[in-house]
C-alpha cells in the first residue's frame, strides 16, 4: 500500500483542498495511507529528525513545505517530493505551484471594468506567489494607465501585529480614495478590513477589497464580507496525486509542475461599488446587475433616468468604457460561467438562466470572449465530479 508522508500546513483552505483533491484520487486509484508529521516534530528534532522518521516509516513519497536551505536534505530519501511553493520554485524537486501572475491579471482587469483610476496591493514578504500575483497586477494596472500602489509585510500574527500594524495602518490611510485592494491571500485582505474598520475606512465604498483562496470562513468573518478570487486547489491536488502515482511507479522520472489556476470571482459586499462618477448611469448599471437575466431593452432603461436613448447610451459608453449591450453580455457570461463550474446541470439549462435563449450563440459568444467552448471550459476548470455532464 502506497504510504504518503505530508508535511504542509492544514489551517489554510488552499492547503485543505489540496488534501481534498489528494483523498479523492486515494479513493479512485489507491487506497493510500497518509501521515501528517505532527509540526512539534520538527521543531524538536529538526530537518534531520524528520528525514529520519520518514526512511523508518518507509514513506513513498511527501508533500512538503520545506524550508529553502534544507532542501538538500530531502535528496537523500531518494523517493518521489513534492514541494508547495513558499518562498521560491524548486529547480530539482516537482513544485506545487500556481498562475501567481494570471491570479493578478485576473484582479486588475476586474476591477478595471469597475473603472478605477487607482489600485493597491497589499502582500506578504518574501514569497514568490504574493509576489507574482503583485506583478501580474501592476502590469495590468501599468497597461490602463492606472495609478498603483504597494505595500508589504510579513505574516503578522501575534506580538509581530501588535508591533507591526502601525506602517500597514498609516499606509491605508495614506491611500487615495477610491481606491480598489487586491490583497495577496484573503488573510491579508482580513486584516485590511480590521483596520479600515478601526480607522472608519468605508468597505467599499473608498476601498473595495478582493483576496484570494475564497476561505469561507475568514471571508464572513468581515463586515462587509470580503470577495475572493477562487482557485481550483482541489483539483490540483487531485493532479498531484496522478502525477505523484505516475512517479511512484516509474512510469515517469522527471520532475514536474502542477500549475493551479484561478477559475472566477466569489463576489460579496467588499467590491460592490463601481467607481463611477454619474448616479443615472450608477442607477442603470445597478438595474442591469440585478435584471440581466430577463430581457432588457433600451427604452426600458431609459424610462429609469431623464435621459435621452442617445444621450443614455453615450454617457454609459464615457463612464463604463462598453456599450450597454455588451455590458449585458459581459453579465450573462460571468453568470453563466459562475453556474457552469459549481453546478452539474446540463449546459441548455444554465445557458437560459442566464439569460440566453439560443444555446447556439453562448457558445460562439463564449468560445470568442474565454477561448474554448463551454463543456471545454468546465473540462479545465470545473470539479471532476461534474466536469462528464452535457
Amino acid at each position: 500500500m502506497v504510504k504518503i508522508l505530508l508535511l504542509i500546513d492544514f489551517s489554510s483552505e488552499f492547503s485543505r483542498g489540496i488534501l481534498k483533491g489528494l483523498i479523492r484520487y486515494s479513493k479512485d486509484h489507491g487506497p493510500w495511507i497518509f501521515y501528517r508529521l505532527p509540526s512539534y516534530y520538527k521543531t524538536l528534532y529538526g530537518e534531520k529528525g524528520v528525514i529520519q522518521w520518514a526512511k523508518e516509516w518507509k514513506a513513498d513519497a511527501i508533500i512538503a513545505r520545506w524550508d529553502e536551505e534544507g532542501t538538500h536534505l530531502l535528496t537523500s530519501l531518494n523517493i518521489p517530493i513534492i514541494l508547495q511553493n513558499y518562498k521560491s520554485r524548486s529547480d530539482y524537486f516537482s513544485n506545487l505551484t500556481g498562475d501567481y501572475i494570471g491570479t493578478g491579471e485576473m484582479a486588475a482587469h476586474f476591477f478595471i471594468k469597475r473603472r478605477y483610476q487607482n489600485f493597491a496591493f497589499y502582500g506578504n514578504k518574501g514569497v514568490i506567489w504574493s509576489q507574482e500575483r503583485a506583478e501580474g497586477f501592476r502590469k495590468e494596472i501599468e497597461k490602463a494607465g492606472g495609478n498603483y500602489y504597494y505595500f508589504e509585510s510579513e505574516n503578522l500574527d501575534g506580538e509581530q501585529w501588535s508591533s507591526s500594524h502601525l506602517q500597514l495602518d498609516n499606509w491605508l490611510l495614506s491611500l487615495p480614495k477610491p481606491i480598489a485592494l487586491f490583497a495577496c491571500d484573503d488573510s491579508f485582505a482580513l486584516r485590511v478590513s480590521e483596520i479600515c474598520k478601526i480607522n472608519n475606512i468605508a468597505i467599499p465604498d473608498e476601498i473595495a477589497l478582493m483576496g484570494v483562496d475564497n476561505d469561507e470562513l475568514i471571508c464572513n468573518l468581515s463586515d462587509p464580507t470580503i470577495s475572493s478570487i477562487v482557485l481550483d486547489v482541489e483539483k490540483g491536488g487531485y493532479e498531484a496525486g496522478r502525477l505523484m502515482d505516475q512517479l511512484i511507479h516509474h512510469q515517469r522520472e522527471e520532475p514536474f509542475n502542477i500549475v493551479i489556476r484561478p477559475t472566477r470571482f466569489e463576489l460579496r459586499k467588499s467590491t460592490e461599488k463601481y467607481n463611477i462618477t454619474n448616479e443615472y448611469i450608477l442607477q442603470v448599471v445597478h438595474y442591469i446587475e440585478k435584471n440581466f437575466t430577463s430581457e432588457i431593452n433600451i427604452e426600458e432603461l431609459t424610462r429609469l433616468v431623464p435621459l435621452s436613448r442617445r444621450n443614455l447610451e453615450v454617457k454609459f459608453k464615457n463612464e463604463m468604457g462598453t456599450t450597454i449591450y455588451q455590458f449585458i453580455l459581459n453579465c450573462r457570461i460571468d453568470y453563466f460561467t459562475h453556474l457552469l463550474l459549481t453546478t452539474n446541470r446540463p449546459l441548455f439549462d444554465l445557458a437560459i438562466d442566464a439569460g440566453f435563449s439560443d444555446y447556439k450563440n453562448i457558445s460562439r459568444l463564449f468560445k470568442r470572449m474565454k477561448g474554448c467552448t463551454p463543456l471545454e471550459y468546465r473540462e479545465k476548470f470545473g470539479d471532476k465530479d461534474i466536469s462528464n455532464v452535457f
